[in-house]
């Protein structure tokens, strides 16, 4: 009786007997794996989507409060989301470059929209439960051995309008960078 994972391979005859027969696709063959980090552009158009959402938030700050806060450059939560932008330019270069049916593809829109639903949902939830608990320590009094608690970040994860503008955001990072890179590249 022959093991299982020999049975496999020796019965499959969708697995390659030698090295020759793999083909070769756009995968294997692309010139992207060469180029240096700084020239990756699906890093590339993370990053900007990143740096611009985490930007907008200050000015989004300042419309809404009337007041400048630079910490909004580091922080989380807010307007628009930096996560899902960050995520979403990563998966829509990561289709425009290697396109859409490929396991690079995806793997970065399955991780992508994991992040936008915990941003909603786990994040979101657990920023409402530290306000509460914050009010509560708040309300203590002034001898209780937590009156002195250091207050709980509240504003953690993202609403739904927040998580599609970083949504938004990141797709035309991505669009706009892949515009700019290959048309400079065809000429």
């Amino acid at each position: 009786m022959r093991p299982v994972g020999e049975l496999a391979i020796s019965s499959s005859s969708w697995l390659p007997t030698s090295h020759n027969s793999v083909p070769t696709s756009p995968s294997f063959t692309s010139s992207s794996s060469s180029r240096p980090v700084y020239m990756n552009y699906a890093l590339l158009s993370a990053l900007a989507a990143f740096v611009l959402a985490q930007s907008i938030k200050v000015f989004t700050t300042w419309y809404r409060e009337h007041r400048w806060d630079l910490k909004q450059l580091i922080g989380s939560g807010g307007m628009p989301s930096s996560h899902s932008a960050t995520v979403t330019a990563l998966a829509v270069a990561v289709g425009l470059q290697d396109g859409l049916g490929g396991s690079s593809f995806a793997t970065a829109l399955i991780i992508a929209c994991i992040v936008m639903y915990d941003a909603t949902g786990v994040r979101l939830q657990a920023g409402r439960q530290a306000e509460v608990l914050n009010q509560i320590v708040y309300e203590l009094p002034a001898e209780h051995p937590l009156a002195e608690s250091i207050p709980l970040r509240e504003l953690l994860g993202h609403t739904p309008p927040q998580v599609i503008a970083g949504g938004l955001l990141g797709t035309m990072t991505a669009t706009i960078i892949h515009l700019i890179s290959y048309s400079g590249s065809s000429a």
